[in-house]
């Protein structure tokens, strides 16, 4: 398939999903390489730019879609009224950031990180479609896993997980130093 039947190719499937598609869905369909599709949607995305289209294609991990360019939001939003990205309160938003940084990951683990319980977070995250069920944990009782979702991308304005900020990761566990130092503690406890 030629470059340009490719991206007009790619502007139909786009257009009609309304949703993210996959690189290698379009691939399958269009018989052709993904690295293909990655190439035709980047130039689609830049010619788009280039020409100041009321229309962008968005790169979201490696997935595709098409949405409206970001100058023309507002008056998009109030001719739609649609509603502005889902407002996240202080533990809603503590709780995406542990999800998106541990993912896949359980409430209980969640929570040992938080310290708090995060049932109500969660069940929230999981209603506004920014995380979704990423399956069961392999041990007893089998806890839920939770990952983010490409609505997750979409509202913060991220093309890959790999464009969150650095942090230092959390290691919740008992170290030999840990428990070395509640020995002595326990030692060195007066008796009763």
């Amino acid at each position: 398939m030629e470059p340009e039947e490719l991206q007009r190719a790619l502007t139909a499937i786009l257009f009609a999903a309304g949703e993210p598609v996959a690189a290698e869905r379009m691939a399958l369909t269009l018989q052709v390489d993904p690295d293909e599709i990655h190439a035709a949607a980047k130039s689609l995305m830049d010619k788009l730019a280039f020409e100041r289209s009321g229309v962008r294609i968005v790169r979201l991990d490696e997935a595709y879609q098409m949405c409206s360019a970001p100058e023309y939001a507002e008056l998009v939003t109030k001719t739609l009224e649609t509603r502005k990205p889902p407002k996240l309160s202080a533990s809603q938003l503590e709780t995406l950031t542990v999800i998106a940084y541990y993912q896949p990951t359980t409430k209980a683990y969640i929570e040992q990180i938080r310290g708090v319980d995060s049932a109500y977070s969660v069940s929230a995250l999981l209603t506004k479609k920014l995380i979704r069920e990423a399956g069961r944990l392999n041990v007893p009782g089998r806890p839920i896993l939770y990952e983010t979702t490409p609505d997750f991308l979409r509202v913060f304005g991220l093309q890959s997980l790999e464009e969150l900020p650095e942090i230092e990761l959390v290691q919740i566990g008992t170290g030999k130093e840990q428990l070395t130092l509640e020995q002595q503690m326990t030692q060195e406890a007066p008796k009763q």
